[in-house]
């Protein structure tokens, strides 16, 4: 089955793309509820955008993000953790990731390499940021293999179970 990756209305899909997030990230219905409105809020920030992987014509996958804004409430949580590690300056001139997910039935397959290098080559930013899960997993390893590293690990948000690690990297992203 083909997989096409293109530009994504993601107000417009905000449902099938959290559907695919709460497979991919094991979300319960009130989760979804709340991540429905924080999406559709950051959608309507300057430079958001998002990108959609279909085979099918059904989302798979899905990435989006923004230019970094220190008053954003993801930077002002992890500003004090970069300062710390003495990475503060990221904040500044990235592009930050906030959200990438591809389907189980979907992963190691390429889907979620194309998403993020696709919308970090339309970026401006010299640089990209992002945040993970603190544990060596898939996803981390696809991040370290696109050049981003390690700007601060054990950060903590409210409400999260468990700690993130924050990751930046130079734009374009490293290929193959």
């Amino acid at each position: 089955m083909s997989l096409v990756i293109g530009p994504l209305d993601l107000p417009a899909h905000v449902d099938e793309a959290l559907a695919v997030q709460a497979v991919a990230f094991g979300l319960g219905p009130d989760e979804v509820a709340v991540r429905r409105q924080i999406v559709l809020r950051h959608m309507t920030y300057p430079g958001a955008r998002a990108l959609g992987a279909t085979a099918g014509g059904r989302l798979v996958g899905f990435v989006y993000g923004m230019p970094n804004d220190r008053t954003h409430w993801w930077s002002t949580v992890v500003e004090p953790y970069l300062r710390a590690r003495g990475h503060e300056d990221w904040l500044d001139g990235s592009f930050v990731i906030t959200e990438l997910h591809v389907h189980p039935a979907y992963q190691n397959r390429g889907v979620g390499r194309s998403l993020i290098t696709t919308i970090t080559d339309s970026a401006t930013e010299p640089r990209s940021i992002l945040s993970a899960i603190d544990i060596e997993s898939p996803a981390r390893g696809l991040y370290r293999s696109l050049g981003y590293e390690d700007l601060a690990r054990q950060v903590l948000f409210p409400s999260a179970p468990r700690p993130y690690a924050v990751m930046g990297a130079p734009l374009p992203l490293r290929r193959r």
